[in-house]
């Protein structure tokens, strides 16, 4: 007689093979499945193909899997609310939609039907904003729960953090008859009103010389809306020559803090027909030998410009090759001293970044010295103690992508007659060789107000992507990469400009590939729990 252990084996050998002999072959298992953000800026009123996308790898089977259902869910702090409609669309062969949801929360489930093909399957999440999404929204997707038809349902999380925010695309390539949107500069009034200045390349992307004049677009609600593009800036067909042979661009702005004009700053270039300006501007003074800085000015908060005030001779030396502002914006200083970034080319053609400045509210302008040989772009910032901060795009990152990559960074106290290196130069900032903007502003952290520098480039020795906004405590000293915030991944023209929309929330007008972004970020988000 068989004991009770020994019946029980027995019956569970018998229900195994019937298990086995009725389950179905080969059941379709997921064996591995990848959410990504696409790190792109989500544009107001547009599609956003593929914020973020799926791929599931699907192994060999014989039995037919399909995805019947996904919820998505926000991060808490997210505000899905900016969003009009969230459409998952399959990708591929089988390019159909899956499902679509107008009502999107913190949770928004759709359902549809999606054969799991063997291999790679691609699904794309896109995304419709509101035409008037308030750009100090902001969303993050935590996870999503998949449900198949063969009842398994997996939750994953995404791949990388990223944070998307409504992104108002400002100058769009084609509109307004140009073909390109370049040189962003920013500033805000003391009226609270955002100047945005930058190239109408009107035929080409190509830099001066050519048909290109400086347009400004002007914002009395925060960056929320702007006005119509207005040229400030065209030379038109002075000397009898064409548009072509009078570009004017690379625009500063600078807001005088004592008396509310606004200034912006641009490079000339009269003649040399199929040259560019970098190469064909030589030494002496006047227009069509060389380069000409130009300003002009609004007595009005932007509503109307001067005519263009030709200050070439009162800053170039005669025998530079050439000579013109920043670009990007510019400063008033607590003394009330006016200072834009500037840059020359010498005798032996050398670039030098330095800085051009006015004590009488810009009747007369004066010249400092070369920071440092081969650097050309800068912006310029006055530090706590009133010193001046020079950080500067050097050439020497085109080849040097080691330890000593980054931007240059000089310290003057006598109004660039001299020049000290900061600790920080060519270490702190990794960059490819590219345009960048800093700014300063006093933040309450922790019920102190103390000086916060703030600054924007593509954060990258090889190439102008990952356009990123960094924040220092110390002056300048360290940019901690938990004060660090990236807004667009893709590679781009890379030049951006920040300016404090107000005292909580950081403007920031950068290039895409021909066009013109601007988005916020609220202070307290960048600098996190040290704010508080």
């Amino acid at each position: 007689m068989k004991t009770i252990p020994a019946l029980l084996l027995t019956l569970l050998f018998w229900v195994q093979c019937f298990i086995s002999l009725t389950a179905e072959p080969n059941a379709s298992k997921i064996p591995d499945i990848q959410l990504s953000p696409i790190r792109t800026p989500a544009i107001v009123g547009k599609m956003n193909t593929g914020l973020y996308q799926l791929k599931i790898l699907n192994e060999e089977s014989t039995e037919k899997t399909d995805l019947k259902n996904i919820a998505i869910n926000f991060t808490p702090d997210s505000q899905p609310d900016c969003i009009s409609s969230l459409k998952v669309a399959n990708v591929g062969t089988t390019n159909s939609i899956f499902g679509t949801s107008l009502k999107v929360g913190i949770k928004t489930t759709i359902s549809g039907s999606r054969t799991m093909t063997a291999g790679s399957n691609i699904i794309n999440l896109d995304f419709v904003l509101k035409p008037d999404a308030q750009l100090s929204k902001k969303f993050e997707i935590q996870n999503i729960e998949l449900t198949f038809s063969n009842n398994q349902t997996i939750k994953i999380k995404p791949d990388s953090k990223f944070v998307f925010r409504p992104t108002l695309l400002l100058r769009a390539a084609g509109q307004d008859q140009v073909d390109t949107y370049r040189i962003p500069g920013l500033t805000t009034t003391k009226k609270g009103t955002l100047i945005a200045v930058y190239d109408n390349r009107y035929l080409t992307s190509g830099d001066l010389q050519g048909d290109i004049d400086v347009g400004m677009s002007r914002s009395t609600d925060g960056g929320q809306t702007w006005s119509a593009m207005k040229r400030v800036m065209d030379m038109g067909e002075y000397g009898g020559l064409p548009q072509d042979q009078n570009g004017i661009g690379d625009p500063a702005v600078l807001v005088d803090k004592a008396t509310n004009t606004i200034w912006v700053a641009g490079l000339w270039v009269n003649g040399i027909p199929g040259k560019s300006a970098w190469g064909g501007s030589k030494p002496g003074l006047k227009p069509g030998e060389t380069g000409q800085l130009v300003l002009t000015k609004s007595d009005d908060d932007g509503v109307t410009w001067s005519q263009p005030i030709n200050i070439t001779e009162q800053c170039k030396k005669a025998e530079w090759n050439l000579f013109f502002q920043g670009p990007g914006n510019g400063i008033t200083m607590n003394d009330g001293t006016l200072v834009f970034a500037a840059q020359y080319k010498d005798s032996d053609a050398m670039p030098f970044s330095t800085i051009i400045y006015s004590r009488d509210h810009g009747k007369t302008w004066s010249v400092g010295t070369g920071a440092k040989s081969n650097t050309t772009e800068a912006q310029v910032v006055q530090l706590s103690d009133g010193s001046l901060m020079l950080n500067m795009r050097d050439n020497r990152n085109r080849k040097e992508k080691g330890d000593q990559n980054g931007r240059a960074v000089s310290i003057t106290t006598d109004m660039g007659q001299t020049w000290t290196v900061h600790p920080s130069s060519n270490s702190a900032l990794p960059e490819s060789n590219c345009m960048a903007s800093l700014i300063s502003a006093k933040i309450r952290i922790k019920g102190v107000a103390k000086e916060v520098l703030f600054f924007s480039n593509p954060n990258d020795k090889n190439t102008r992507a990952h356009i990123t906004i960094k924040a220092s405590l110390n002056q300048g000293v360290s940019w901690p990469i938990e004060f660090q915030t990236e807004l667009n991944g893709a590679d781009s023209f890379g030049y951006s400009c920040l300016t404090m929309v107000n005292e909580s929330t950081i403007g920031i007008l950068y290039e895409g590939t021909k066009d013109l972004y601007f988005q916020q970020i609220s202070v307290s988000e960048l600098l996190g729990s040290v704010i508080k």
